[in-house]
């Protein structure tokens, strides 16, 4: 139990005296004595309500503790509601500590906490501004992906616990109806295309046969690898996810696929956040949130249409140098690039799993090459995997996911590979350091381990630090001379670029009323993407609001601060140290980095004073 709370982040000394009065004290109180007892505790006890959590973060299983994997959260919007009160709440505690008895640690780490919830607060007329079922994320996708990715199978209890939780789809699917109904009736309806989306999805999903459903075959492949089950055991086991599949898990899609036939009269066609009750306001709120800044919508796109054009010149250059044509413009001559046969694959099974193993090898190229620039490193390795087939064409083109929390699950960097054509070779390696090493994989994986962090600081959401450090990372790799080729630095030009020109299409789409065609025909014209993507990214956007804005904002954040801090210290300055600062207080609000990092500057130059 010591184990399992430290690596929760409890306290050292609450989990010193575990079981006396003292830990009781700090468990159960109000306010405890310590207060990262406090933060601690109270997304730890958050975390113990939500049996999916605990199995995302994998921490209990070494202890030996299983009974969560048997369960599914609760998911009504009385649920959501309480969980919405209970932050709040620890808001009001929160603010009782004073900030002279604290740490300095402690004090950042008061301040990001109310930061969180000082938004929560402010945001929560909007929570229900969301499509919880979608083409992206939505519950439809996210289970069969939970229940493949994240629920591991090592023993027949292990199984069994899988099988208990088929058995929960149609009460945690209910309750998502309970949600989706109220929002019809706040006005919050997707748009059309969401919901032909969602149901051509579902639709393929519940006629696939039984035994060729993701949930069976996940099920069967983790089966076989398990050691000594005999084979009698096994089909015992599959059978009764057959069972589960056909009784339990596809009457649930079809209660949504009745509810959305129904809803598909009542959707239209405008694709912003605008066209909802009080949507501006949540689509402030929303940019807010993603980019930790006051910008406003008129700012950042402005902000986009100057990057676009920089962009695209420097790109330009590098085409003609190519000798491409280029007189005809941008759109034609990445046209012509990307019409050339010699940047694809084969469109084969073969071809895929080439993609992947490339992938791997420029991930452990770099992981080799970058020692001078960070002290900090992961101690989690990473793989590359296929996105799974069955949601792959609404995929985006790549994500990252992130380790267990003890380390028994690696990182994992997640290709689409659908569209062949959508993975030229002079993209590959920027997307694999944006996802994988140093950007996600660096970034995400050294927040889990440090240790001297409260818990909640440790996997903090703040999206512009997240993915600016991830769209840094492609640029860094660049500098240190991993994108030699020409083609290769306009495949990293391309994905800033496609960085640049969401901040125009978020923008566009939520605050200056565009609809779909028109972000995609802008799209297509600034990026030279294929078509698929552009697609799969503009709808994106539209069931995200603002969450695309983060990236090209977080990222020139961090340039210039280290732009200010070269400048500052001269000879002094140490890539390898600035990385610490920016990497190890975990996610932050791009003020407060700003703040540490000027701090940083003082006390290297307070050093050299001396």
């Amino acid at each position: 139990m010591k184990k399992m709370l430290k690596r929760a982040g409890i306290g050292l000394l609450s989990i010193t005296v575990l079981g006396g009065a003292f830990a009781a004290h700090e468990w159960y109180a109000e306010k405890p004595f310590f207060f990262r007892n406090f933060v601690d505790r109270t997304l730890v006890k958050m975390a113990f309500e939500s049996p999916e959590t605990l199995t995302s973060l994998g921490f209990l299983e070494s202890a030996g503790i299983k009974g969560h994997n048997a369960r599914l959260d609760d998911a009504s919007p009385a649920r959501s509601d309480e969980q919405l009160n209970t932050l709040l709440d620890a808001r009001r505690v929160l603010m009782t500590y004073e900030d002279a008895d604290l740490s300095e640690e402690d004090r950042l780490s008061k301040e990001v906490a109310l930061y969180l919830l000082n938004f929560m607060d402010e945001a929560k007329a909007f929570r229900h501004h969301n499509y919880p079922v979608n083409q992206m994320f939505g519950v439809q996708s996210a289970f069969p992906s939970f229940m493949q990715s994240k629920h591991q199978v090592t023993s027949v209890e292990d199984a069994e616990h899988y099988l208990a939780r088929l058995d929960q789809v149609e009460r945690k699917f209910l309750q998502y109806l309970e949600g989706l109904k109220l929002r019809e009736e706040k006005g919050i309806v997707p748009p059309r295309f969401v919901i032909d989306r969602v149901l051509t999805e579902m639709r393929g999903f519940v006629d696939t046969p039984t035994t060729q459903n993701i949930l069976y075959t996940s099920l069967a492949q983790k089966l076989s690898e398990v050691e000594g089950l005999a084979e009698e055991e096994k089909q015992d086991l599959l059978a009764g996810a057959e069972q589960r599949i056909e009784s339990r898990v596809y009457p649930a899609y079809h209660g949504f696929i009745a509810y959305f036939e129904q809803l598909h009269a009542k959707a239209g066609e405008d694709a912003g956040l605008w066209r909802l009750p009080q949507g501006e306001q949540a689509y402030d709120a929303a940019l807010r949130l993603f980019t930790t800044t006051d910008y406003s919508a008129e700012e950042i796109h402005n902000l986009g249409l100057s990057e676009v054009d920089r962009i695209q010149s420097q790109m330009l250059e590098i085409l003609a140098a190519e000798g491409i044509e280029t007189t005809a413009g941008f759109a034609p001559a990445m046209e012509a690039l990307s019409s050339d046969p010699r940047f694809y694959y084969p469109d084969t099974d073969q071809g895929r799993q080439q993609i992947l193993e490339d992938y791997q090898r420029i991930l452990d190229e770099i992981d080799e090459g970058i020692a001078q620039a960070f002290n900090l490193r992961p101690g989690v390795g990473m793989e590359v995997k296929r996105i799974p087939a069955f949601k792959e064409k609404t995929s985006p083109g790549a994500y990252y996911e992130q380790p267990a929390l003890d380390g028994s699950r690696p990182g994992r960097f997640y290709a689409n590979l659908y569209d062949i054509k959508a993975t030229p070779t002079y993209s590959m390696r920027t997307l694999a350091y944006h996802e994988g090493i140093p950007g996600h994989h660096f970034q995400i994986a050294i927040a889990m381990e440090l240790e001297g962090l409260p818990f909640f600081r440790r996997v903090s959401p703040f999206t512009a630090y997240v993915e600016g450090w991830a769209l840094y990372a492609e640029h860094l790799a660049w500098e240190m001379g991993f994108q030699q080729q020409p083609l290769d630095n306009l495949g990293r030009l391309q994905a800033e670029l496609f960085r640049a020109v969401r901040l125009v299409v978020d923008t566009g789409l939520h605050a200056k009323r565009w609809t779909r065609e028109q972000a995609i025909d802008y799209m297509l014209a600034n990026t030279g993407m294929a078509e698929s993507d552009v697609i799969a990214e503009v709808e994106r956007y539209i069931v995200m609001p603002g969450q695309a804005t983060a990236y090209k904002v977080g990222m020139m954040k961090i340039l210039e601060l280290r732009e200010r801090a070269q400048q500052a210290l001269g000879e002094q300055f140490n890539l390898a140290a600035f990385h610490d600062v920016v990497l190890r207080n975990g996610a932050l609000p791009l003020d407060i980095l700003d703040r540490l990092v000027n701090d940083y500057i003082a006390r290297e130059r307070a050093l050299a004073a001396n």
